[in-house]
């Protein structure tokens, strides 16, 4: 089917099928072809996207996939009722040993430089106001079942945890306004091309691929937050030396500020792991997925302590220089 798509639509010919981590995949003529559903994207998102992904290929990025027009000149085709984009990349098998840090830098230094107005993917400073809105949508939930008997084991811990989360968020939230307040953006602080949820397996398990659909432009300290949680939370034992030789690779080409550094603690302070599991759990309908999130939730909960340690810690691990830069900490996390 996919391959009837890029010969009517593209008039690409195609020797074989393969599944490419969350992406049905095309190969031929030594390239790669990512059939993606829009999901609902509109065109002037995916003509965002695709500038940008012109952008860092011409300034030197192998990884980053072209999207293709189609016969009709567009970057989005309906076949068969639904509406999808193809990008193509060359067949780059990944390296054996990459260091993620080092790239990471290269990917936002790059990023930085897009010479237009990013508009429908940004994010720039709209942390406290989304973290805000998520929190309120939780806190109605949370208000409703308070009058009800829960209906399982999930409702009950939801109901028990979630006055110790908004205390977490809070701090988050102070945290960030702070920062905005006392600390002054330097120019390594500026917009660039960052990801929903950066980790390890972002650019791919076995192609080197950065999906410009995981793309959303926003301060660097996203992506350096993120890969730090999913690094904790891949091995609460073990993290350690992994995250501190991120933050070593990653500075070696990019040093950051202290807005960044401390921009990045916000964001690790407000317990995002935790909002996503409560927030999947009622979109689902899978009981299947339902009982797996549960499950996730009372691992979460019991690792509760330990994530304080771990973000009591984290200055610490990675080495920032919390004197020279002035650096606050918070008195709570430091008793730990």
């Amino acid at each position: 089917m996919l391959q009837k798509l890029l010969e009517n639509k593209y008039g690409i010919q195609v020797d074989e099928y393969v599944k490419l981590d969350s992406y049905d995949a095309l190969r031929g003529n030594g390239w790669l072809y990512l059939v993606a559903k829009s999901n609902g994207r509109e065109a002037e998102d995916i003509n965002e996207l695709e500038k940008i992904a012109e952008h860092l290929r011409k300034n030197g990025d192998p990884h980053v996939p072209a999207f293709l027009q189609s016969n009709e000149g567009d970057f989005i085709t309906t076949w068969e009722n639904q509406q999808y984009c193809v990008l193509a990349n060359r067949q780059l098998e990944k390296p054996a040993k990459v260091k993620i840090g080092r790239k990471l830098a290269k990917f936002h230094e790059r990023g930085k430089t897009v010479p237009f107005k990013i508009e429908r993917s940004s994010r720039i400073g709209q942390w406290k106001q989304l973290w805000e809105k998520r929190l309120d949508q939780i806190e109605k939930v949370w208000s409703e079942l308070l009058y009800q008997t829960p209906d399982d084991d999930f409702e009950r811990m939801f109901i028990d945890s979630f006055p110790y989360y908004i205390g977490l968020t809070e701090n988050a939230i102070q945290y960030l306004v702070d920062t905005e307040l006392d600390d002054e953006p330097k120019e390594s602080d500026s917009g660039t091309v960052c990801h929903e949820r950066f980790s390890y397996d972002s650019w791919g398990a076995n192609y080197y691929i950065k999906d410009p659909f995981d793309w959303v432009f926003d301060h660097r300290s996203r992506d350096l937050a993120e890969w730090s949680r999913e690094r904790y939370f891949r091995n609460t034992q073990t993290y350690e030396i992994d995250v501190r030789q991120f933050f070593v690779d990653y500075q070696s080409i990019a040093p950051l500020s202290s807005f960044s550094w401390r921009l990045l603690f916000s964001r690790l302070l407000f317990p995002l792991h935790y909002f996503e599991c409560i927030e999947n759990y009622y979109i689902t309908r899978s009981e299947q997925n339902k009982k797996l999130l549960e499950e996730q939730l009372s691992k979460m909960l019991k690792q509760s302590t330990e994530y304080e340690r771990f973000l009591g810690h984290f200055y610490h691990t990675v080495g920032a220089p919390l004197k020279p830069l002035k650096i606050p900490q918070l008195d709570w996390l430091s008793i730990r």
